[in-house]
């Protein structure tokens, strides 16, 4: 979405980063920015899930990813955007130097590895590391702070989170005539 930069001025839209505050190269403290962010970020009801900063030269990028129950509408993204650049204006972590700030949610790919992400994707198909070893698939039914259960070929089983891995959420491809009648593929 929609970022800013130490000077107020508006940047390039981009996309998400990933759970853990990163950093490429000399420049500000991750563990810092993300103290500076996430009070803004909760203030407006959202959680922070992770900070990036990209270093290439003399350009820098800061990814913010917020995420929330139910997920981030485009105009909740725009308006944390707006409330992180005033924030980052106002105080000297992110240095003199130029940035571009972009804010977004996390994408499909990103692993579960809290309950609050376990939660936010009940009825979706997932696969993590299994107790046992190899892996484990299935719908999540539901989530709480201690584990996941997970159904499949119409059985349950109960996980702890401690006994898994980081779940990945799986994408899934209707079959075109599962979506659509003959009459609208083709039948008369």
């Amino acid at each position: 979405m929609q970022g800013g930069s130490r000077r107020g001025s508006p940047r390039a839209n981009g996309r998400g980063a990933g759970p853990r505050a990163t950093l490429s190269g000399p420049g500000p403290d991750p563990d810092r920015l993300t103290r500076l962010l996430e009070p803004v970020v909760r203030a407006m009801d959202l959680d922070l899930e992770g900070i990036r900063i990209i270093t290439a030269g003399r350009r820098r990028v800061l990814r913010v990813v917020v995420d929330a129950d139910g997920g981030v509408s485009l105009d909740e993204i725009a308006l944390a955007s707006r409330e992180l650049s005033i924030k980052l204006d106002s105080a000297p972590e992110m240095g003199d130097q130029p940035y571009t700030l972009e804010v977004s949610s996390p994408g499909v790919d990103r692993p579960l590895t809290q309950p609050r992400h376990w939660r936010r994707n009940v009825g979706r198909l997932v696969s993590a590391p299994a107790p046992e070893g190899g892996r484990v698939e299935g719908r999540i039914t539901s989530a709480n702070e201690s584990g996941v259960v997970l159904e499949r070929d119409g059985v349950t089983r109960e996980y702890r989170y401690a006994d898994l891995g980081p779940g990945r959420v799986q994408v899934e491809f209707s079959h075109l005539d599962d979506e659509l009648g003959e009459e609208d593929i083709g039948g008369h």
